[in-house]
């Protein structure tokens, strides 16, 4: 896995939403449910759990699409309709962005793989952890604190 580089910038395919961010994730994972596997047309989505102050939209205004619910909003660009980030409303600490909307997300990794009881026999995320549905609530903190020794294991993961 190579460092991840601070400030680090991405877009959506067609480049019309731009995000920055600043700080490292809390946490990246691989979701293997249905509505994921769906709306990333593939076996999981990915994503990194950014501080909401590390994250920024710097160009374009993303639209909710997906899921269309009152607990969480996807967010996409208007013209591509790529999914770029999702917020969830009551924990506002944190945004999850799709790694892969940056420019470089060499560095990414899933953590965590979540909804393992629906993943597809052949997907493989190389995830340290795997949990059925979604992790307990009390669980996460355990969960970011290992996350930080892990993703820093050579040292550290990440240049500022």
């Amino acid at each position: 896995m190579t460092k991840m580089k601070l400030p680090a910038e991405g877009s959506c395919r067609c480049g019309e939403v731009r995000v920055k961010i600043t700080a490292p994730p809390m946490i990246t994972m691989a979701c293997h449910c249905r509505g994921c596997q769906k709306m990333s047309a593939s076996a999981f989505s990915c994503s990194a759990a950014i501080p909401t102050a590390g994250f920024e939209v710097t160009a374009g205004e993303p639209v909710i699409g997906g899921a269309h619910g009152d607990d969480i909003h996807h967010y996409h660009c208007p013209r591509c309709k790529s999914w770029i980030f999702t917020r969830m409303v009551g924990m506002d600490f944190f945004v999850n962005l799709r790694p892969t909307m940056l420019d470089d997300a060499s560095w990414f990794a899933p953590f965590v793989e979540t909804y393992t009881s629906t993943k597809f026999p052949w997907a493989q995320s190389g995830a340290v952890h795997g949990y059925p549905e979604f992790p307990p609530l009390d669980a996460f903190e355990g969960l970011m604190k290992e996350f930080a020794q892990w993703n820093n294991a050579d040292g550290s993961n990440t240049e500022i």
